[in-house]
């Protein structure tokens, strides 16, 4: 599940959530724009000074998304902003479309130096279609409105411009064989996703490994994990349940899990047999 809590390790569930409001974002969006007018830079020369894209630059102006604590930083100094910037983003507790649990390990993705990914409920939000993202919201129970919907299917889109605007980032996913042989959403759905995410594993910062249904051993019995590497190069995990989850900082235990994501990369396909796979599938669907 993830960013909505949407049953999938990025993809789930709670579907009693309701869309989050989104105005102290826009709110600072806005400050963060004036303060750019009044330094007189472009938002090409503003993304240039605090070392990030045009693109995310426009996103948190238009307050679409969660600026990181780097960004503030950097944007404080660059603008000369006095500490409204800092003060304005200790106020952004809310984040439209996204889990309160989840909100913390979304900021740390945006930095992330590694993200590794196992899943074996569905696909991760991550590599999803809008096709097989919606089919996930409008299956859900208690049902969804049609804002609600759109709401989370637009922070899921969102999200997964990470895998493209952070080409250093270092990507792996381990998923289950049988996520693709279940045909959620059908044969055009499943069909589409598998071309998805046969398109992302071609990118150098994207590896994507298969869990085959036939495995004697496997480490990942205890479930979905993840694990992220911070720019200091501390790690942290993330695990997530039907209506909850869980940060994980302990270093005794983020250990552990480093260890049996390690078993599982051993044990699942390799990055080019797992592409073969995925090709086998998509044939016969």
């Amino acid at each position: 599940m993830d960013e909505t809590g949407a049953c999938g390790g990025t993809a789930t569930g709670n579907s009693t959530t309701e869309p989050q409001s989104s105005d102290s974002l826009k709110a600072f969006g806005e400050v963060v724009k004036a303060f750019r007018a009044r330094a007189r830079l472009t938002q090409e020369q503003f993304a240039e000074q605090v070392r990030y894209s045009v693109p995310m630059v426009g996103s948190i102006e238009q307050g679409r998304r969660f600026p990181s604590a780097e960004f503030v930083e950097r944007a404080e100094e660059v603008l000369d902003a006095f500490g409204s910037l800092r003060g304005a983003a200790r106020h952004l507790s809310r984040r439209p479309g996204l889990a309160s649990w989840f909100r913390q390990w979304a900021r740390l993705e945006q930095e992330a130096l590694s993200l590794y990914t196992y899943e074996c409920r569905l696909v991760p939000g991550l590599l999803q279609t809008e096709a097989y993202a919606r089919r996930l919201f409008v299956n859900q129970l208690p049902p969804l409105g049609d804002e609600q919907i759109e709401a989370q299917l637009a922070a899921r889109l969102d999200r997964q411009r990470l895998l493209r605007e952070r080409p250093n980032t270092a990507y792996s996913f381990i998923l289950e064989e049988h996520l693709f042989l279940r045909r959620t959403g059908g044969a055009e759905v499943t069909a589409e996703l598998i071309d998805h995410v046969m398109g992302l594993a071609v990118l150098r910062n994207i590896e994507v490994q298969l869990m085959p249904v036939v495995q004697e051993n496997h480490a990942g019995l205890d479930g979905p994990v993840q694990l992220l590497e911070t720019p200091d190069n501390r790690w942290f995990g993330y695990s997530e349940g039907q209506k909850s989850g869980q940060f994980i900082s302990d270093t005794r235990v983020v250990s552990e899990l480093h260890m049996r994501y390690a078993r599982m990369r051993s044990q699942a396909l390799t990055p080019e047999d797992s592409l073969s796979l995925l090709r086998s599938i998509r044939g016969a669907t």
